[in-house]
């Protein structure tokens, strides 16, 4: 792999991260402080339904980034730029769709908050902003796709970082000022126009001979890319009625008061889960130029390594995560927002599973597979809506939320962390994952043991800092006792541990 590269890669996600995180907070707060917790719920619920008319992407991105892998690694620039062509063409019909199905879902809003009669705020023209934000981004995705496709996604990373650092800045000015939900979303739209011309400027300077030129595409290549699409397009309807549809389904059936706060647990889990991501994410390019090479032997080792390490940060900070939540959210957004202990367990529980998937989706995606899973995506999200509608109508009031997360979990459980592992074992490795069934559900299992375990050790104390320094310290030796309990009895594990150790000691104790 490129060392270097991903060391950059990496680091400049993580850092830009944590300061974004930071950023995010400070304005969540202030606008369920200034604005209200209604607004807090707007945000996730036309987050939400703009990301399910997205269906109307397809997959494009994915594919065709997946088809530029191959051709830079053989120097074929020709080819390359045929492909960012065909892209960005696509990408700007796909606005336009979707903005045209945006605009036909707006008369529809009151029926999608089953509390809408209590909001203070307007919230059509909150809505019409934040569709456009979205649609003006795809006037730079071919752009910005280009230039990870080249591994330099810190260059990406940098722009995305100034231009939100200006959207939060602004948006705190309006919050403190103006107290408008309206001038908030259009800070949003400011922030697209600065990444849109700031990517310009990069793809220029760095591809400028990719951007002057005009190539056809082949008709084998034509069949590759449009068969990935095909592939990809199903996925996203997957991952529109496993995510999105939650939070359309607990607005619309319980209302949009409750999905504000059960929205700060998610957007801190959320946060975590992204960050934690940022291992694995940047180096998607930098896998997929493996893959190209086609060495399974080599791509088994690393997938290996990177499915230990997926578990201990999944471990580490998600036990982490349930232990010190309710003191975050009361400190971050004030203490009358908590949620039942059952339902943060719940909460946890759907993240850890959603961050187990994070190597097997790194592998399938960079080696092009995602064609062999195709149904799996659908099948997972008609189950999903299925059992997220009838859950959230069976179960009792004060846990209807927790049946639509619930109904999340299964099918992540019996269809994701099957499906997926089967796909990257079989295509990529060519090996069968029985082995891999074991451990991946082995480590689920342990994951609840912790949970369970930190859950009767917790203390409560009435200064919400004491709790969360004390009870974020006791996860830790959870967290250690299950890794060596593990690395006692698997040998993979305990051998990948004990080389990374090697690798980071200084060369003077090695000896």
């Amino acid at each position: 792999m490129d060392r270097r590269r991903s060391i950059l890669n990496i680091s400049a996600a993580v850092i830009s991260r944590v300061i974004l995180l930071t950023a995010a907070l400070v304005v969540r707060r202030l606008l369920i402080k200034y604005i209200g917790n209604d607004a807090n719920g707007l945000e996730s619920l036309f987050a939400s339904i703009i990301g399910a008319l997205s269906v109307a992407e397809l997959g494009v991105g994915s594919a065709i980034v997946f088809s530029m892998y191959s051709p830079i690694v053989n120097n074929d620039t020709g080819e390359v730029v045929a492909l960012y062509q065909l892209y960005r063409k696509a990408y700007l019909y796909i606005g336009m769709v979707i903005m045209i199905a945006g605009l036909i879902v707006m008369p529809m809003l009151p029926h999608l908050i089953n509390d809408y009669q209590l909001l203070n705020i307007n919230v059509y023209v909150p809505y019409l902003l934040t569709l456009t934000a979205v649609v003006l981004s795809y006037l730079y995705s071919a752009k910005t796709s280009l230039i990870e496709a080249y591994k330099d996604n810190y260059i990406t990373t940098g722009i995305l970082t100034v231009s939100r650092l200006i959207c939060y800045g602004t948006q705190i000015i309006v919050i403190l000022i103006w107290q408008s939900y309206t001038l908030f979303v259009v800070c949003r739209i400011i922030e697209t126009i600065i990444i849109w011309l700031l990517t310009t400027i990069a793809v220029r300077n760095l591809h400028g001979d990719i951007l002057g030129r005009r190539d056809l595409l082949g008709d084998d290549k034509k069949t590759e890319v449009t068969r990935n699409v095909k592939a990809m397009f199903m996925h996203k309807i997957g991952a529109i009625l496993c995510g999105a549809i939650d939070n359309i389904i607990i607005s619309a059936f319980i209302g949009v008061i409750i999905l504000g706060k059960y929205s700060n647990y998610v957007f801190i889990a959320g946060v975590l889960s992204g960050t934690l991501g940022l291992f694995f994410s940047p180096l998607t390019s930098i896998i997929g130029h493996l893959c190209a090479k086609n060495d399974p032997i080599k791509a088994r080792v690393i997938f290996s390594q990177f499915y230990s390490i997926n578990f201990v940060l999944g471990l580490v900070f998600f036990l982490g995560y349930y232990a010190v939540i309710d003191n975050v959210v009361s400190l971050c957004f004030g203490g009358d927002l908590k949620l039942s202990r059952a339902l943060v367990f719940i909460i946890t529980l759907k993240y850890f599973t959603q961050f187990m998937r994070k190597s097997q989706l790194l592998f399938r995606n960079a080696s092009g597979t995602f064609y062999n899973d195709r149904w799996k995506p659908v099948i997972e999200g008609i189950a999903n809506l299925f059992l997220s509608l009838l859950f959230v109508n069976i179960f009792p009031d004060e846990y209807r939320v927790a049946g639509v997360i619930v109904a999340t979990i299964i099918t992540a459980l019996f269809i994701c962390h099957t499906v997926e592992p089967y796909v990257v074992f079989h295509n990529v490795f060519g090996l069968s994952p029985k082995m891999f069934y074991v451990r991946n559900y082995s480590y689920t299992a342990l994951f609840v043991i912790c949970v369970i375990i930190m859950d009767l050790i917790k203390k409560s104390y009435d200064s919400d800092i004491i709790s969360l320094l004390i009870n974020g310290s006791l996860s830790l030796p959870v967290s250690l006792g299950a890794l060596m309990l593990i690395a006692a009895a698997d040998k993979t594990f305990r051998r990948q541990l004990t080389g990374l150790l090697i690798k980071i000691k200084p060369p003077q104790q090695r000896a």
